[in-house]
């Protein structure tokens, strides 16, 4: 059974959807069962097209990816969530619904980025500003993917995570 993992932002646009295409292309890449989605609280409806244009230029595909409702994975058919990772503040403070693994609840974290959509400074400023988010989850995915994910127990798995947080 592959390992779920979900990451939540507000909008849903930029840094959850980077994280998202991040995460599936390192394991993808190193041949790990690894499923990465994301969702957002108040979805845009939309990915900003920074985000599209920095994955594009690192080689990472984006297909596929669209901005929709965390609900989407809170209902029966959602599939195991074994981790829920917030990488914007305002989601990592609301009030989440019930998402449920394969051996209960997921484990949960937030890796905090500042917002590269809101970066000042014009084009140039926000597209560098997107880019070092990509990058900055692309290292910490990588290190996600280094643990022994199958074989570690929630609470392990908790500690982890929020170890990966730290550093």
């Amino acid at each position: 059974m592959s390992f779920h993992v979900l990451i939540l932002c507000t909008h849903n646009s930029a840094r959850s959807v980077l994280a998202e295409a991040m995460l599936q292309h390192w394991a993808d890449r190193l041949g790990l069962d690894v499923q990465a989605h994301s969702a957002g609280s108040a979805p845009s409806g939309r990915i900003n097209p920074m985000a599209l244009q920095v994955l594009g230029e690192a080689g990472i595909d984006s297909q596929g990816l669209h901005s929709k409702s965390w609900e989407v994975f809170s209902g029966a058919d959602a599939p195991p969530l074994s981790l829920v990772i917030t990488v914007c503040d305002s989601a990592a403070a609301e009030s989440c619904p019930v998402f449920w693994g394969a051996n209960g609840a997921p484990a949960k974290v937030h890796w905090g980025y500042p917002d590269p959509s809101v970066a000042e400074g014009g084009e140039a400023v926000q597209r560098r500003a997107f880019e070092l988010t990509r990058q900055a989850l692309g290292y910490r995915m990588l290190q996600l993917l280094a643990l022994p994910l199958r074989d570690m127990p929630r609470d392990a798995l908790q500690q982890a995570v929020q170890d990966i947080a730290n550093t």
